[in-house]
């Protein structure tokens, strides 16, 4: 759905993003994390069409978004972490006139409005003046408008900043809904890093301009750990023997040892061969678990390296 090699783009000698290579799949929720000044937008900007590339290749669902922006725009959803809407109308109202400008008729616009304010739970506070509404109603609303256009990708950015953590979950789960019902493609720019993890199949980091790590949580969590497994484990009977037994296990790369708790390196998963080996060492195994890194762990590793 969105295929990037070698984008740059400079604004004078400031370089936003610098040979970024970039693909999402089609149907996929994709995370795009990273810091402010991080290139995050700017990137966002060129794959709408908003902003030429200095240089290097970009394609949107098959187009160019430089050559053909309108096309481009015909097949994405664009939710910007600021929503602009005309506060004196209504929810109704500001996405008939969306609608509109996107070339649908009202006779097909009236019933799509009202099942996406359905959707996003503003059935009842849609004939509200929207300047009336709280930060999340209007997100609510962003995602609605969203909806209307029925695209192919949705592109949000930040889309749960500054909202209440019942509000942040709901959105959550309306985008998650978004790729499974209607099938989209999302790419989601965030700095919340938790909820990234807990909706995005695939993420990637950024970081001045280049994307500096990408995979799934479990593959990154795998090389954060130092291209292998990590494992922890709390004995009851520790010793010395045992210790150098684990260490002399086959992938195991690492053992440290602290009190009960153990903290095992290895290259592939050894959980059967540690138990087994303590078990005949006459130890008692109370715990044995593959160390899972949470994505902020993740990320603070790549930024602190």
């Amino acid at each position: 759905m969105v295929e990037a090699q070698g984008l740059k783009k400079s604004y004078g000698p400031v370089q936003a993003v610098e040979g970024l290579d970039l693909r999402v799949q089609e149907g996929e929720i994709y995370g795009l994390l990273g810091p402010n000044g991080s290139g995050k937008t700017t990137t966002i900007l060129m794959l709408l069409g908003l902003t030429e590339p200095s240089a290097g290749r970009v394609q949107v669902a098959g187009f160019n978004p430089t050559r053909e922006p309108l096309k481009v725009k015909r097949v994405v959803g664009y939710l910007p972490e600021n929503v602009g809407f005309y506060d004196d109308l209504t929810a109704r109202e500001n996405l008939r006139y969306i609608a509109r400008l996107n070339g649908i008729p009202d006779r097909d616009s009236k019933k799509r409005i009202e099942e996406v304010l359905e959707q996003v739970g503003l059935s009842e506070v849609a004939d509200r003046p929207v300047g009336t509404y709280s930060r999340g109603m209007r997100q609510r609303l962003g995602i609605a408008d969203v909806l209307v256009k029925e695209p192919r990708l949705a592109i949000l950015d930040e889309p749960t900043t500054g909202i209440d953590p019942e509000g942040a979950s709901q959105i959550l789960d309306m985008i998650v809904r978004m790729r499974n019902e209607r099938g989209m493609t999302i790419l989601l720019s965030s700095h919340l890093l938790h909820q990234v993890q807990r909706v995005c199949d695939r993420v990637g980091i950024m970081h001045r301009g280049r994307l500096v790590a990408e995979g799934t949580v479990d593959e990154l969590s795998a090389r954060t750990s130092g291209e292998g497994l990590e494992f922890e484990a709390q004995v009851r009977g520790l010793s010395p023997e045992l210790v150098a037994a684990l260490k002399g296990l086959d992938g195991v790369r690492e053992v440290v040892a602290q009190g009960e708790r153990l903290r095992i390196l290895a290259e592939v998963d050894v959980r059967s061969a540690v138990a087994r080996t303590v078990l005949e060492k006459g130890a008692e195994l109370l715990e044995l678990r593959q160390r899972a890194f949470t994505l902020e762990e993740i990320y603070l590793r790549y930024f602190q390296g």
